[in-house]
């Protein structure tokens, strides 16, 4: 998606994943926070974060906001114990596909962050996404070090009415990775932001609807830096 933004984009690459894999993963958010942090030392910036890259773009606004110019969060959470969990389906999907090998995995537990009938709908695209995902090779222990991230945050949660910052947050209608109610609580309780949600989408928003969200994208920069 990031050809398609007309602003200027980096990427924060955690550690265990991409050029990185080698190098042991963050078990904790906070952490995760700190390196984007060092990123992002010249100054504020706009933050767009999926997921757990919301979790991570809410610690960092938290803790450190003069970094922090605007947020985009895309189907995430603020964690904590009014948190709606995965459903159970779910749950179980991914517990049993944790033991299968490199792209098994992925082509069992793919189709959960994608909107029911997308890859069935976008066969050749599916299949790209999933080539990409065993190519990147993280290893399983990066996976596992994430889920120990999540876990905490969602047992922790965030104080997220202490955040300032604007913040607009999207999320699907039908995602069962991160469920909308989720995405709603985090709108509600943000001092200063805005909410829609794509009906029809799924978890992984900028995989389903590239144009479209790299649009929303650049009319929220450019909304926000003015």
């Amino acid at each position: 998606m990031l050809p398609l933004l007309r602003n200027d984009a980096r990427v924060f690459e955690a550690r265990g994943t991409g050029e990185l894999a080698q190098v042991p993963a963050r078990r904790s958010v906070p952490e995760m926070a700190e390196d984007v942090a060092e990123l992002l030392a010249g100054g504020p910036t706009h933050l767009v974060g999926l997921s757990m890259g919301g979790y991570v773009s809410l610690t960092l606004a938290l803790a450190r906001p003069e970094l922090v110019r605007s947020l985009y969060l895309v189907c995430t959470g603020p964690g904590g114990p009014d948190r709606v969990p995965r459903p159970q389906p779910i749950r179980e999907a991914y517990e049993t596909a944790a033991v299968l090998p490199l792209g098994e995995y992925e082509r069992a537990t793919q189709p959960l962050s994608l909107a029911p009938g997308w890859p069935e709908e976008n066969p050749d695209r599916y299949e790209q996404i999933l080539a990409a995902r065993i190519a990147d090779g993280a290893p399983m222990e990066t996976m596992w070090a994430h889920v120990d991230a999540c876990m905490r945050y969602y047992a922790a949660g965030i104080p997220v009415e202490r955040i300032e910052t604007r913040a607009f947050v999207l999320h699907g209608s039908e995602d069962v990775v991160v469920p909308p109610e989720n995405g709603r609580m985090l709108a509600s309780r943000l001092p200063n932001a805005r909410y829609e949600e794509v009906e029809g989408g799924g978890h992984n928003l900028p995989l389903e609807l590239p144009d479209e969200l790299a649009q929303r994208i650049d009319a929220w920069v450019s909304d926000a830096s003015l």
